[in-house]
């Protein structure tokens, strides 16, 4: 609140941060007057007006100065350690000369050098309690440091202020507010996905970080879904191509040298210990959805503070169950894994946004995946991790190669099976896709193919789809075998077992 007197006076507002745009300055208020215009323009100063930076500061310079006096101390040890080093060579040569004539005393050589000996051992001591201390110094300054790059935006000395010329129509207690739009705020998108009994629970949080150069106090935040801002995945097929080879001109080498990429070596997560029975679970206060035409503003329950160092701050934004029918999927001819699949439909009103989603079968973590943008009615598969309890298996049953009675042409035979087993304790339906290879010249022609039972699906580039329908304890296998005809001289390339 100000106090003004009537006329024309001008307010000026300042400390805010070198991001805002000017363009985006209004301001608004409460009180007997009329703003006639608003100027935008930096203000500078010496040092930082930022109250927690200008503390830092202040550590370090103290720190600094610190570092300086041990400095100098280091110097003058040095240089006393130098000079009862070169006393001591100097007092050797003359002793000797002198004992040499008689004309000192044993015991008095014995006593200088014991003495020189001590006075540079003290010097030694004291040089390695000042290292010590450096040390132990210098990360008090590094702390310092790291805290003050935490709060980069609030470093630079200068600040923005706004100018406001207002006429004044009597005596009395003015209230501006001024808003404006500052870059170096986000949010994020993060989930907990929860597959139970059928239905999977989704948890929505929103991550805030910022680096507008001015602390966020706690305040009403809106987090809106209109603002811009990897994994478990099923195998995917390519087309399964034969073809004549054709020759390659040679390549020179090249040697992979320091440096060369490896292949990462897989990981594994240890599943969490399930929580004991306890007290009734926690409620939560989740965030109040306001709909526009494209997009959807929430509201957290509370009011957070978020500083300007870019550290990330959780908030809850929502959490909602949805309809999900599991399956299983599994590509044999790329792994034994098979996947747990849900087809969920969004029911909820909530247009989710992408982001990380953690994974969890009732209270155990399986993994994490990415989510892509997910409409309401809109209907999506999940994959929820590998399910151990599902059992495949591929093995190369028949292979030969030989030649055809008329004109020469070869022959070359494959023939594999695919055993399925359900290991759990429900009835599981399992998807298993395999291929055939898909010829591309008329001198090789894939013949006699052998899929038994009969797929429910097979595409024109060889793709090849069972739905099987496993109870608890039982196993299936399925049969896929196929010729291939080569013409004379023709010699294949993309053949693999």
């Amino acid at each position: 609140m100000l106090g003004l007197e009537p006329g024309e006076q001008r307010v000026a507002i300042g400390g805010l941060p070198m991001s805002l745009h000017p363009d985006s300055v209004r301001v608004n208020g409460r009180g007997p007057a009329t703003v006639l215009g608003v100027d935008v323009r930096a203000e500078h100063h010496p040092r930082t007006p930022d109250g927690v930076v200008a503390e830092l500061e202040e550590q370090r310079d103290l720190i600094r100065r610190a570092l300086d006096e041990i400095g100098d101390k280091e110097t003058v040890l040095a240089a006393r350690a130098d000079m009862v080093t070169n006393l001591g060579k100097h007092a050797g040569g003359t002793f000797a000369k002198a004992l040499a004539r008689e004309q000192t005393d044993p015991a008095r050589v014995a006593s200088v050098s014991d003495e020189l000996a001590r006075q540079l051992a003290s010097v030694l001591a004291d040089q390695r309690d000042l290292a010590s201390a450096r040390r132990k110094v210098q990360e008090e300054h590094d702390e310092i440091e790291r805290k003050l790059n935490d709060r980069y935006g609030h470093r630079a000395p200068d600040r923005m202020a706004v100018d406001v010329d207002v006429e004044v129509a009597e005596a009395g207690d003015l209230e501006f507010e001024v808003s404006y739009l500052v870059h170096g705020g986000n949010w994020e998108s993060r989930y907990d996905v929860r597959l139970s009994e059928g239905s999977l629970a989704v948890t929505w949080f929103g991550l805030v970080t910022q680096h507008t150069g001015e602390d966020w106090p706690e305040c009403d935040l809106r987090l809106s879904t209109a603002q811009p801002t990897d994994g478990l995945n099923v195998p995917e097929l390519s087309p399964w191509y034969v073809d004549v080879l054709r020759p390659i001109a040679p390549k020179m080498a090249r040697g992979g040298g320091y440096g060369a990429a490896m292949d990462a070596a897989p990981g594994g997560s240890m599943p969490m210990p399930a929580m004991a029975a306890a007290a009734p679970a926690m409620d939560e206060r989740y965030a109040v959805v306001e709909q526009g035409a494209t997009s959807a503003t929430y509201r957290p329950a509370r009011p957070i503070a978020v500083p300007a160092d870019g550290t990330a701050h959780r908030t809850t934004v929502a959490a909602f169950d949805l309809p999900a029918e599991t399956d299983h999927v599994t590509v044999p001819v790329r792994g034994p894994e098979a996947y747990l699949r849900a087809t969920v439909t969004n029911t909820s009103e909530h247009t989710l946004r992408p982001g990380r989603a953690s994974i969890f079968h009732d209270t155990e973590f399986v993994g994490a995946t990415d989510l892509e943008p997910w409409a309401p009615g809109e209907e999506v598969e999940l994959t929820l991790g590998v399910d151990e309890r599902i059992r495949v298996e591929r093995e190369l049953v028949r292979r030969s190669a030989g030649k055809a009675v008329l004109g020469g042409t070869r022959r070359q035979e494959a023939a594999y099976r695919i055993k399925v087993g359900n290991f759990g304790p429900r009835a599981a339906r399992v998807t298993v896709i395999d291929q055939v290879p898909v010829s591309r010249s008329e001198s090789i022609i894939v013949r006699e193919v052998t899929l038994r039972p009969d797929p429910a699906e097979r595409t024109e580039l060889g793709e090849v789809t069972w739905k099987l329908d496993l109870a608890p304890g039982k196993s299936t296998e399925i049969d896929l075998g196929f010729r291939l005809d080569i013409a004379k001289g023709v010699e294949m390339s993309g053949w693999r077992d």
